[in-house]
């Protein structure tokens, strides 16, 4: 299975991935802790994702998709991979698109998480205070939200029309939202 997913900031991709992934003995791949690892280990992409994440920005196309393409080449995800936090952008859908079509591949599915904007800054900023990340201010993970709905939300469309999108209620238990997920993906 070669599958996307994606939501708002904080809808759950990150803990949702983790049991696609091995459902489907498959790795999930998430740009953002790529970026986090930098960061901690002072890398020079570190500082520059560092600084653009305090400001609630998005890393640019290029770095992003080099990261990913150099990822998707590992023996782990030759068979299948879920991206998490991967594409955001136009530019990145066709680079994926690119990178696909030149290994003969497409995605299978692209698992879409809903959910509710002031639910989402709620829990990221109840996360930001468990796990200590600098990035959570609320001014910045309300800059990300806007980012998302300006920049992100519009790609959903191109998988949409794709006939790729699995859409589900991104609210609740962690158990509930991936047996949805489960549902959404067994209907395909």
């Amino acid at each position: 299975m070669r599958m996307l997913i994606m939501g708002p900031p904080g809808a759950g991709k990150g803990t949702q991935a983790k049991g696609i992934a091995e459902r489907y003995s498959i790795p999930a791949v998430s740009t953002g802790d790529i970026f986090r690892a930098n960061v901690s280990q002072g890398t020079p992409l570190g500082l520059e994702v560092k600084r653009i994440m305090a400001e609630g920005g998005y890393v640019g196309d290029d770095v992003t998709n080099a990261i990913v393409a150099d990822r998707l080449g590992e023996p782990d995800a030759r068979e299948g991979f879920l991206l998490d936090g991967y594409p955001r952008t136009l530019g990145q859908v066709e680079a994926l698109d690119a990178l696909l079509a030149d290994r003969q591949q497409a995605l299978d599915a692209v698992i879409v998480l809903r959910a509710d904007t002031d639910e989402l800054v709620t829990r990221l900023l109840k996360r930001a205070h468990t796990d200590g990340r600098e990035d959570d201010t609320e001014e910045a993970i309300r800059v990300r939200q806007a980012t998302y709905a300006a920049e992100t939300a519009p790609l959903l469309d191109v998988y949409r029309d794709r006939g790729l999108l699995v859409e589900v209620d991104g609210l609740g238990g962690v158990d509930e939202v991936g047996e949805r997920i489960a549902a959404g993906l067994d209907a395909r």
